[in-house]
């Protein structure tokens, strides 16, 4: 799932303030490093994805320094069209995502985090489903497939696939749970 319209623009941005947990209040427009992030990337998503022409080509760039910045401000190297609508990103500090990688929607991710490559063709990477939690210092490399609603642990490293609804976490990472995060969450309501 990408952006493809203006609707879909407005639905990403509503979904990470939600997934964020803040409120579109003037000073978290202001003061919020990482909700100006995330919305400078779903506004270079949309330009990519949506707008054509030379203005718009022109302005594409501009939003690609805008991103890298505040990227390297943050610790942050987040390729656009990576993460489906409801990203939350934790906290400031290193995350690397490689540009072929593709989570799905409600992803939530924390520090020191490298989602990669696989190591014989640099072209294959991670494809995560929906709901997923990535904790702390988690490695996920190679082409592996990694199903709806799974929770990884903090330093888990992952390099095989796996199915949905459970919880991985070690080195290598194996299940730990038959609940994913989900679970934890409907359970605290």
């Amino acid at each position: 799932m990408r952006i493809e319209s203006k609707s879909d623009y407005k639905m990403y941005l509503s979904a990470d303030l939600d997934a964020l947990n803040i409120k579109p209040t003037l000073k978290n427009k202001l003061t919020h490093d990482i909700w100006s992030f995330q919305k400078s990337l779903r506004k270079l998503e949309y330009y990519l994805n949506c707008k054509h022409g030379l203005l718009s080509r022109v302005y594409t760039v501009l939003l690609r320094l805008r991103v890298r910045k505040k990227g390297r401000k943050l610790g942050f190297s987040i390729p656009p069209n990576a993460f489906g609508p409801g990203l939350s990103i934790a906290q400031a500090g290193t995350i690397v995502v490689n540009a072929n990688a593709r989570i799905g929607r409600n992803c939530r991710i924390h520090v020191c985090v490298n989602i990669g490559a696989d190591i014989r063709d640099g072209n294959k990477a991670p494809n995560i489903g929906d709901d997923c939690y990535i904790g702390p210092g988690a490695k996920i490399y190679g082409d592996i497939v990694l199903g709806d609603n799974i929770g990884i642990g903090a330093n888990a490293v992952v390099n095989k696939s796996f199915s949905g609804n459970v919880t991985i976490a070690g080195m290598p990472a194996k299940v730990i749970s038959e609940n994913g995060p989900k679970s934890y969450r409907d359970h605290k309501k």
